[in-house]
């Protein structure tokens, strides 16, 4: 059985993120060590970038501690702007790409609305719009046959009643992009569908936290559809997660419409620091991602050769099928057991047989690798 998800919400209030069992709650629950916790489920990366511990150590920061960070962020909206490639009035900086996420539900999604949310795909969409009052319009992939990319008929007829279409790419949990020119074809569909019944094109926010990693980005498209978002965050390929910072890029009156319900100073005067640094030197960044495809390479080679069935992966993720729910399971309780935590999905969920791994370092792998030969050995594969 695998560890109950931390919530702190009643059964009657608006749907909300399951919070992951803690270190120390995995730790009681399983006779393990708690330093010999590896997370797995996270997509993090497992030590911050060099860059961020000698700024941290420095102590040299954007304003005093005792104040309020700059209201405009400049020095990070303008190394930003320069990484992506945009004028610094096509940024918005948010407390991590949720905050930014967050943000877009509130500018774009009315409480009498609707949000296309193509599943599988990551929670918070759902309960971004559950929170909004708003209705979720579920629309499947096509399934791994496709690589679970967008069923982009689909999608289009739904958000003809929908202010919002949240999209993900690479998508989380499936770890893939969608093909080339399917999203660019998708908001082109939707502009035309929108003029000809005179309304508003719904919002596309697509969040592209895994972008370095796939080496691709539709950052340009923004200029030519002002009712694109596109969400970036510092968490995944720069491995700084823990300083939540992330991004929205949009047209300037996109951006306009969405700056006023940013609250002030949610980021640290830290995170902005740390962050500026790290994207004005983006060389930590560049050698993180190199090695998470030589480990993403050789974990997904070991885990297949352990006897495992894990698919492919833009991401600094993989997900090992496991056929059943039950399978999926009974391999999940193997692994906590030897303070491995995957990501496990609920009952229900289209990836319920899955487990979701994260790409660690060369010796967490090799634990998660040994795991699974162990566990052959007992039957459980």
């Amino acid at each position: 059985m695998t560890p109950t998800p931390v919530t702190f919400v009643s059964p009657t209030a608006p749907a909300a993120y399951q919070w992951e069992a803690t270190n120390d709650e995995v730790a009681a629950r399983y006779g393990v060590p708690v330093e010999r916790i590896i997370r797995f489920d996270l997509n993090t990366s497992p030590a911050p970038p060099e860059l961020a511990s000698r700024v941290l150590a420095g102590g040299r920061f954007e304003t005093p501690l005792s104040e309020y960070p700059p209201s405009d962020y400049r020095r990070l909206v303008e190394a930003a702007a320069g990484v992506y490639r945009v004028a610094p009035e096509n940024l918005l900086v948010g407390a991590g790409a949720d905050e930014i996420l967050d943000l877009a539900a509130k500018t774009f999604l009315p409480s009498t609305g609707a949000a296309v949310v193509p599943v599988p795909t990551y929670a918070m969409y759902h309960v971004l719009t559950s929170q909004r009052g708003a209705r979720s319009i579920a629309v499947p992939r096509l399934g791994p046959a496709a690589d679970w990319a967008l069923d982009a008929e689909a999608v289009r007829a739904a958000a003809r009643e929908a202010e919002v279409v949240w999209l993900c790419s690479p998508n989380n949990p499936t770890g893939r992009s969608e093909p080339p020119g399917a999203i660019e074809a998708l908001l082109a569909d939707l502009a035309t569908d929108a003029a000809a019944a005179g309304r508003e094109a719904p919002a596309v926010v697509l969040d592209e936290a895994y972008a370095e990693i796939a080496g691709h980005t539709l950052i340009p498209l923004v200029e030519r559809y002002p009712n694109l978002v596109v969400v970036r965050t510092a968490s995944k390929a720069y491995a700084l997660a823990g300083l939540r910072v992330g991004f929205a890029i949009a047209r300037a009156e996109t951006i306009g419409r969405m700056a006023p319900y940013r609250p002030p100073g949610s980021v640290a005067t830290t995170s902005v620091t740390v962050v500026t640094e790290a994207l004005l030197d983006g060389s930590a960044m560049r050698a993180n991602v190199a090695r998470i495809e030589l480990e993403r390479g050789a974990l997904r080679e070991a885990l297949t050769e352990a006897g495992w069935t894990v698919g492919g992966s833009e991401t600094n993720f993989v997900v090992a099928d496991f056929g059943t729910p039950e399978r999926a399971a009974t391999v999940a309780e193997g692994l906590l057991r030897r303070g491995l935590v995957p990501r496990t999905f609920a009952a229900g969920h289209l990836f319920a047989r899955c487990l979701r791994l994260t790409v660690r370092d060369a010796a967490g792998n090799d634990r998660l690798v040994a795991a699974a030969r162990d566990l052959a050995t007992e039957g459980v594969r």
